[in-house]
Parts: structure tokens; C-alpha cells; sequence
């Protein structure tokens, strides 16, 4: 990806206010949140906002890692330890990244389809770039990147080689949907639904649904389940609208679902007077209606019918969350084998390097989807991001990443298939090291994982890491400034993997970890 340079004349128009310059020539592609994720340092832009922890505490640890922008809200700061460094003084950093992205999104005018709802509007995302990627050049928030950083983060990544953005938008309480709203400047809209979650930063059910229909006010086209709108007394936006529902008056109206072969879902729907119907390979509720959304929107795009049915036989179910699994020879797999472009793979990359229990980071990577015209610009940009983020071993899969092997710093081995990797899986010598398999859909790198896997019994204890993370911030939330954070990760921590917990622990920077023998220190 070729991301449009932004020059100091440009970001100091931006962001207004006072700017102190070192480096008149310096030109911004990255924009970095977090210190631990550092990447394209040269032509990254620090924002150094203001959370749990103060983003100001961590310029030096950029500046060390080759970091020469910064945004700053604290006049106060010694800009003098920095001698080479470019800082631009605003009131908000938060709200600096926010109009830098907006200023971005600005730029593009094909589609984007914005989405929100209390809950599937990563899946929904996800469905439609299967759907919609025959068509379009696809640029999407990567996982559930839609708060009010990640939202910023994912509009970024919109570059001239794309047609289509799609983005969600997550909020938890009045007042933060207008600022996403100013980011996204959606065109199509899509309401998932409207539940329970988040409801507590609302007075009602009404405000809610008010508060998320901000981010449809600008759009030609609204696509929404009926009955969430139902009793609703505001004006519903959208110049055009597509609804649906079961049983009743709509565009898509619903009238009979149906199990097929115990793994499938057929619906059989009314559409312009005809009866059309899809299966889907779901069967829970939740997944039965996101796929009525995607339906929904694709009838809504003009997509002919017997085409939509078969796309949404193939959907492929959603991995919400990296999967790290024991491997053979004392190693840790990581499988995000679901999908593959430049912005998860970054984020595998940045779970890859948290893991500190082995000497060895292995990644085995297959050929980026087409995605730019200048293939010898994106595996550049590849081979940059793999030795910024320590990896230690490369394993390329297909013909067009062999191609570009002298790009890569590290050391390299290729495959030109699959099949040919698997065949020849015990020469690779596998032992005592973390592997990251990330390919895209067509080269199945789930059967490597089988392969290099341990095997387990039908019993499973699942550890979510990032519900963990998430807990462990719910908590610092309520410490006050200064008070440190010890964490318990004796007896293996409890059971749950001691170098798992302890990775994800030290990542996000708690004080002390706490065990109960000096061997379990050691280890």
C-alpha cells in the first residue's frame, strides 16, 4: 500500500496552533497510539493521548525506537531532550487524531458503508468484505477497531488503490458518535440492532438509538431491521431506505426459516413480489441475522438474487480473537489463518512479538491478496514490518512472495503451495519457538495448524486473552494516579498458562508479577 504522504505544511494546517520544527523535509504515512506498536518509525506520527496512562510518559521510548513526530497537549514539555524531533502543540491529542483522520477520509471519493448496532457489526463488516471483494478493492477496520481511536486507526488506512471502505462504529454513551461521524462521512448505512449492551451510558432505549442514527444523517442509502425502528418518533434518516423484517410490510420481508442438513439455515424471503430465499451455513440466531443484513444489503446494492444466494452459502465464520494453541517441540501456534491484509497483519505481528516464552519468532506467511498494483512496493512494506517487529524466521507459501525473497532481511524459506509445505513439514525442524500463521483464505492454512498443533483431548479450557485485557484495564480505571499494580500468576497462573498471562500481563505494563517459588521466578 502506497499511503499518501502528509508534509509538515499540512499537518500544522490541520492541527492549527504552535509547532516546533527541527525537520522541515519530514513526511507522515503512520500515525502510532501506543509506544509497545512502534512501526515506519521514520514517517510515523506519535499521538501522545492522555487514557489510562499518559501518552506522554512514553516519547522517549519513541524517540529511542526511531520516532520523530509527535502531537503533544502539554505546553510544559521539554522539547529540548529531543533534539531531531518535530512536535506539533494542540489543545486534544485525542481530538488532533480524530480531525487528521477526518482531514484523510476527506480525500476519497468512492463508497463507504458505515456500521453500528449494539451488537455483530464485526461480523456483519467481515461478511461483507467476503460478499462485496469479487467487486470491490476493500479497505476495512481490521477486527473491531471502532472506538473513538480505532475508528481514527482504521480510516487511515483508506489509499487511492481502494473502491470500497467499510468501517463500524462503537459507542458507549451520548456525545461520541458525532465525533466518528465527522471520520467516517458513510454514504450507506447499516443498522445490525439495538440490545442491551453499552446501555448503561444512556437514560433510555430511545436516546440510545437516537445517539447511533447520528452516524446514518449524511447517507443515500439506510439499510436497517424493521422493528428496531418500530415506535421510533424522530425523523429516520437515509435518502433512500432498505428495510426488512420477518412477517410483516418491508423490502425484504421474511416469511419462513428452515434447518438444512443440521448445519444450515434456509430462509425463504419476498422480495419485489417474488420469493427468493439464500442458506446460510449458521445456524444460531445471532449469525441468522447478520446474515439477514448482509442479504439485506446486497439486495439493496442491485445484486441479482441467485447470485447473493451463492456467496452467502460460502460466508466463513468470523474469528473474533487471535488463537494461541500449544505445538509440537515445545512450541506456541498462533492461528489467525482467517484473512490476510497489511492491517492484520500488523496487529497478528504485535501479539506475535508479545510472546517472550521462546528464543525464536517463525512466521509463516502466503501471498498478500492483489491488493496494489506495485507488488514490489507491498512486499517492501512487508518485509519493513516483519524486522520491526523481531521476527526472527520467515516461511513464504506461494509463487508471487518468492518473488520478492531478497526483500526480506531474515531468515526465508518458500513453498509454492500448501501441499508442498505440508509434504515437507518435518525438515522444518519446528522446536522451542512461537509461530504465526497468517495466510489468506485460499491457500487453507488451517491444515498446517493441524498438522503443527498439539494435539488435545475433546475437553477444552479456553482462555480469552482479551477479555482478560479488558478486565485487567477495567480495574486500573479505578486505581488512582501512582498507586502500582501487582498481578498473581503463581501455580501456573492458576492453571491458565503462565507464559500466556504473564506476556499479555507485562504487555500491558502492570508493576509486579507475583509467584510462589523461585523456580516458577526463573522460569
Amino acid at each position: 500500500m502506497n499511503h499518501i504522504l502528509y508534509s509538515v505544511e499540512e499537518l500544522q494546517a490541520v492541527f492549527g496552533g504552535s509547532s516546533l520544527i527541527h525537520r522541515a523535509d519530514a513526511s507522515i504515512r503512520t500515525i502510532l497510539t501506543d509506544s509497545r506498536k512502534i512501526t515506519d518509525a521514520g514517517q510515523a506520527l506519535y499521538f501522545a493521548i492522555k487514557g489510562r496512562r499518559d501518552g506522554m510518559v512514553y516519547i522517549p521510548e519513541v524517540y529511542r525506537g526511531g520516532g520523530r513526530s509527535f502531537v503533544i497537549a502539554d505546553p510544559a514539555f521539554d522539547t529540548s531532550r529531543f533534539p531531531e524531533a518535530n512536535f506539533y502543540l494542540v489543545d486534544n491529542t485525542l481530538t488532533a487524531l480524530q480531525q487528521l483522520a477526518a482531514h484523510h477520509r476527506s480525500r476519497f471519493q468512492y463508497p463507504v458503508i458505515g456500521i453500528t448496532g449494539s451488537n455483530g457489526k464485526t461480523v456483519v463488516k467481515e461478511w461483507l468484505f467476503q460478499l462485496l471483494s469479487p467487486e470491490y478493492h476493500v479497505v476495512r477496520s481490521p477486527k473491531s477497531y471502532n472506538s473513538q481511536i480505532g475508528v481514527p486507526v482504521s480510516v487511515w488506512e483508506m489509499g487511492r488503490e481502494n473502491t470500497l471502505g467499510i468501517f463500524e462504529a462503537g459507542i458507549s454513551q451520548t456525545g461520541e458518535m458525532e465525533n466518528l461521524t465527522r471520520i467516517i462521512q458513510p454514504g450507506i448505512g447499516i443498522l445490525t440492532n439495538l440490545g442491551e449492551a453499552h446501555q448503561e451510558g444512556f437514560l433510555s432505549r430511545e436516546e440510545k438509538l437516537t445517539e447511533k442514527l447520528k452516524l446514518f444523517r449524511d447517507v443515500e442509502l439506510f439499510i436497517y431491521p424493521a422493528k428496531y425502528l418500530e415506535g421510533y418518533k424522530q425523523l429516520i434518516p437515509g435518502r433512500k431506505q432498505f428495510t426488512w423484517a420477518y412477517s410483516q410490510k418491508s423490502d425484504l420481508e421474511i416469511i419462513d426459516e428452515a434447518l438444512f442438513d443440521t448445519k444450515f439455515k434456509r430462509i425463504k424471503a419476498r422480495f419485489k413480489g417474488q420469493e427468493i430465499q439464500v442458506t446460510i451455513p449458521f445456524t444460531d440466531h445471532a449469525s441468522v441475522e447478520n446474515g439477514i443484513n448482509c442479504w439485506a444489503t446486497l439486495l439493496a446494492l442491485g445484486y441479482e438474487p441467485q447470485e447473493i444466494e451463492v456467496r452467502l452459502k460460502k460466508l466463513l465464520p468470523v474469528n473474533m480473537r487471535l488463537e494461541l494453541k500449544n505445538g509440537i517441540n515445545n512450541c506456541s501456534i498462533i492461528d489467525d489463518s482467517y484473512s490476510l491484509d497489511l492491517s492484520s497483519l500488523a496487529i497478528a505481528l504485535d501479539f506475535l512479538k508479545q510472546q517472550n516464552q521462546h528464543p525464536k519468532r517463525t512466521l509463516i506467511l502466503s501471498d498478500m491478496p492483489d491488493l496494489s498494483t506495485d507488488q514490489g512496493m507491498l512486499y517492501a512494506k512487508v518485509a519493513a514490518l516483519l524486522e520491526n517487529k523481531s521476527v526472527d524466521r520467515l516461511i513464504g507459501v506461494g509463487r508471487q512472495i518468492r518473488q520478492y525473497a531478497g526483500q526480506f532481511p531474515m531468515e526465508t524459506l518458500f513453498f509454492e503451495t500448501t501441499d508442498e509445505l505440508l509434504e515437507k513439514t518435518a525438515s522444518l525442524k519446528f522446536f522451542n519457538e512461537t509461530i504465526l500463521l497468517k495466510g489468506a483464505r485460499s491457500f487453507e492454512f488451517e491444515r498446517i495448524s493441524k498438522v503443527i498443533s498439539q494435539k488435545v483431548h475433546e475437553t477444552v479450557l479456553e482462555i480469552n486473552l482479551s477479555a482478560l485485557e479488558h478486565n485487567l484495564n477495567f480495574y486500573k480505571s479505578h486505581l488512582k494516579p501512582g498507586v502500582k499494580l501487582m498481578a498473581m500468576v503463581k501455580a501456573f497462573s492458576y492453571g491458565s498458562g503462565s507464559f500466556e498471562i504473564a506476556n499479555l500481563l507485562e504487555f500491558n505494563k502492570v508493576d509486579y508479577l507475583a509467584v510462589a517459588y523461585a523456580d516458577e521466578g526463573v522460569s
